[in-house]
């Protein structure tokens, strides 16, 4: 009886578990697919100013395959790169000026912002200083750009001009991340297909829609429109800045577009779990406002949505429930479906989309572990730089 009452509990469980999947599937602005990249443009007849504002701490290992790609850009118009060197203690700053030297391109300026006040994280710090510097040269719009991204020599002028032809205040490309040790492959194309889930991207460029996200390796910011949102002096405190950039912009009227990137690709590796998970537990608590209900309730859909259904496979074969199986194997199955695009867009191979929910408990794990961090007072970081949780750091202000 103990047995029929348990397998009946799966069995009901893998029922809803299906039914999520299936609204998912239909209703959750089609998060699954892959090809919303940078909209159709025309080009201006007059190319706008544009200044490339690059925060960067101890980035000397990646700088020699992403800064040369900016100084690269092919871009009619007048441009130049400020990056912002924030305390480096390996010549980040000097590699920099070096490879500017003997590549040549756009001009290149490099500057200490000195050390934030509190209620700063480390990295808008840094974005808040170069910034100024580069809104003196009073250009039109802002690219943010992280010390890890190449860009493709026309990433800047396919950005501008589909800014311009939609009238966007902010156009953001999600950076293709690296996917060569097997971590990565395990864990890196999740971490961008659990992101669309959240934050739809077609969503995100409807009139009216309050989702709002950036992909804070890309962001094309019109300089009207950050004045507008204060950026980022409005956002300040957060943590993920990107998508606290993106709701601010959102929020004073702004039109914001976020898409998967082509010609834009993150060179930072991630070759151990260990650096996967300091990359996602940074972070994860944030995401849910550092709230102990929404962790719960995260904790709890994810076990429900993504590990339920194997889990109800193997309980069903055990006891030889048929209905247990289907139900089980049909919400696995929906699950993977949604996953193969992802791993298509990350040229990686379909057998990884059964193993979504092994991903899916490792992501449960990590944002448990960043919700223990935070409990125990150590606040999120930037390239090795701790600050005070958001909470503290307010009432230091």
């Amino acid at each position: 009886m103990g047995q029929t009452a348990h397998v009946s509990a799966v069995v009901w469980s893998a029922a809803v578990s299906l039914a999520a999947w299936l609204w998912l599937l239909l209703f959750q602005g089609w998060f699954w697919r892959t090809d919303v990249r940078l909209p159709a443009s025309r080009e201006p007849d007059g190319w706008p100013d544009v200044c490339v504002v690059v925060p960067a701490r101890d980035e000397a290992a990646v700088l020699p395959a992403s800064l040369p790609s900016l100084l690269a850009q092919d871009y009619p118009g007048r441009a130049e790169v400020f990056l912002v060197d924030d305390g480096s203690t390996d010549g980040t700053g000097d590699l920099a000026r070096e490879l500017a030297r003997r590549r040549g391109g756009l001009p290149l300026t490099v500057v200490p912002p000195g050390e934030p006040p509190a209620g700063w994280t480390g990295k808008l710090w840094a974005v808040r200083h170069g910034m100024e510097l580069a809104l003196a040269r009073d250009p039109e719009y802002l690219l943010l750009t992280d010390a890890d991204i190449a860009h493709a020599p026309d990433s800047l002028r396919r950005l501008v001009a589909a800014a311009g032809t939609g009238g966007f205040d902010l156009v953001s490309q999600m950076a293709r991340l690296r996917v060569e040790s097997l971590w990565e492959r395990l864990v890196v194309p999740a971490f961008v297909y659990f992101f669309a889930q959240l934050y739809p991207f077609r969503r995100i460029s409807r009139p009216g829609s309050r989702t709002a996200a950036a992909a804070g390796g890309c962001v094309l910011l019109r300089a009207d429109a950050a004045a507008r949102a204060r950026i980022p002096d409005a956002v300040r405190h957060a943590v993920i800045d990107d998508v606290a950039v993106a709701r601010a912009v959102k929020r004073s009227g702004g039109r914001v577009w976020l898409g998967l990137a082509d010609g834009v690709d993150s060179v930072r590796p991630y070759p151990r779990l260990g650096d996967l998970w300091r990359m996602v537990s940074r972070s994860a608590y944030a995401q849910l406002r550092h709230s102990p209900p929404l962790l719960a309730g995260t904790v709890a859909g994810l076990t429900l949505v993504y590990l339920v259904p194997p889990a109800a496979v193997a309980v069903g074969a055990a006891a030889g429930s048929p209905p247990c199986v289907l139900l089980g194997a049909a919400a696995w199955l929906v699950m993977a479906g949604t996953y193969v695009p992802m791993l298509r867009y990350y040229r990686q191979p379909l057998w990884l989309a059964p193993l979504l929910p092994v991903t899916a408990f490792l992501y449960l794990l990590m944002t448990v572990d960043s919700a223990v961090q935070h409990r125990r007072g150590r606040g999120a970081a930037w390239k090795g730089r701790t600050y005070a949780r958001p909470e503290a750091a307010a009432e230091e202000a």
